[in-house]
């Protein structure tokens, strides 16, 4: 059990604190393809914007210091992008976990993806054809409770002269019935 709690918490640890944060918040762990595509450009656009400075140049950039330095530097501009970058992505993550793209996103995919689904969201629904089948639809339901209600009706009909018969029966059987005492 304590293998499974540490295991948890060093996978955790490996993620971003965001991340875990909006899959318990969220109740999932895999992010709609929407959500992955926003991510993904994020992190791309980034990376592009903060793309190291060649080494090469490095030196026409500070001519006035010794190689030493200018390594040293180059180092220092490394560390510096790197933490720029990571500080850029907690940032947008955090936006996105206070502002719940990520939910709205996943939302927005289901809804294209019922409405894709729905023949009334098509494009190639034709109005007129749609209303006409649905009178059609209307037309033969009607149909059917018309001779449902015929067939109870006969039904009743049927009961009733039923019933009329029996008490006329009943009725002839009690006046034999006083005829003989």
């Amino acid at each position: 059990m304590l293998l499974l709690v540490s295991d948890r918490v060093e996978s955790e640890r490996s993620r971003s604190w965001i991340q875990v944060i909006m899959e318990k918040a969220s109740g999932t762990t895999h992010p709609g393809a929407k959500q992955l595509n926003l991510k993904k450009s994020f992190r791309q656009a980034v990376r592009s914007l903060l793309t190291a400075f060649p080494f090469e140049d490095f030196p026409k950039a500070f001519p006035s210091c010794t190689g030493a330095e200018q390594d040293r530097l180059y180092q220092l501009y490394i560390q510096v992008i790197a933490s720029l970058h990571e500080n850029m992505q907690d940032e947008f993550d955090s936006l996105c976990y206070e502002t719940q793209v990520g939910t709205i996103l996943d939302t927005v995919e289901h809804l294209v993806e019922q409405q894709s689904l729905d023949p009334l969201f098509s494009d190639k629904t034709n109005v007129g054809h749609l209303k006409h089948d649905l009178l059609a639809i209307k037309k033969n339901e009607i149909h059917l409770l018309e001779s449902l209600l015929q067939k109870v009706e006969d039904q009743k009909h049927s009961t009733k002269a039923h019933i009329k018969l029996l008490k006329n029966k009943n009725d002839d059987t009690s006046g034999s019935a006083e005829a003989v005492q």
